[in-house]
């Protein structure tokens, strides 16, 4: 799952990154408003981090920009402000959460957890099919009881599938969601990683349909 942050406090910036890639997220980076809206405009995000306090442009006018031209990915507001009336105000201007700082970077993932479920529909933190468990908290693969060892790319395209489970997800949509802004996005590698945990998890697990991509069925 891909996720924009946008907070100008670079030391805080590189904390949240590294504990969202140690769990199989793509995190790009946005230091200032400007380069905020741009990315949150231009880039397919399944959700935004944004810092209320942005230089160069603020934070709640980026999202109010956002939400008028037709972004709707989830946003999760962090505001060092104390204010309830500013939390109000970011969710207003279309927030779906928001954290004050000082925040427990366990908290701060819990929510990303629990927003990302949300917006594709999903309850429970825990994915099942068949003999094949993938606990989103953790990204613990199990394979009749026993856990897989995949990579992180690996994890990468079947949390993706898993999240939009039912819907057909093509090579090229899968490649935009797990490589960064700036990465090498072959979808030819897709095809690649779908064999790869097709022979680790079984064939059943992910259907191809021919030409167009890939899809988990969710389980009857």
């Amino acid at each position: 799952m891909r996720i924009l942050l946008a907070e100008d406090e670079h030391v805080l910036a590189e904390q949240i990154k590294a504990v969202l890639t140690g769990e199989g997220r793509v995190v790009d980076l946005a230091h200032d408003g400007i380069d905020a809206q741009f990315l949150g405009e231009t880039e397919p995000y399944d959700l935004i981090i944004l810092d209320i306090g942005l230089p160069q442009r603020d934070g709640l006018t980026v999202l109010k920009y956002w939400r008028a031209h037709g972004v709707d990915t989830p946003v999760l507001i962090l505001t060092a402000r104390d204010g309830w009336s500013d939390r109000v105000d970011g969710l207003d201007a279309g927030g779906d959460d928001y954290l004050t700082k000082p925040f427990h970077m366990p908290e701060l993932s819990a929510r990303v957890r629990a927003m990302i479920r949300r917006q594709s529909g999903k309850a429970s933190p825990v994915f099942k099919k068949g003999g094949i468990s993938f606990d989103t908290r953790t990204n613990q693969v199990m394979v009749n009881g026993m856990p897989a060892n995949l990579t992180s790319q690996e994890i990468a395209v079947l949390s993706y599938l898993f999240h939009n489970s039912d819907r057909l997800i093509s090579r090229a949509e899968l490649s935009e969601h797990i490589y960064h802004y700036d990465g090498d996005r072959d979808s030819n590698t897709i095809a690649v990683f779908v064999n790869r945990l097709r022979k680790k998890l079984g064939n059943d697990l992910i259907e191809t349909v021919r030409g167009r991509g890939y899809v988990i069925k969710a389980a009857a």
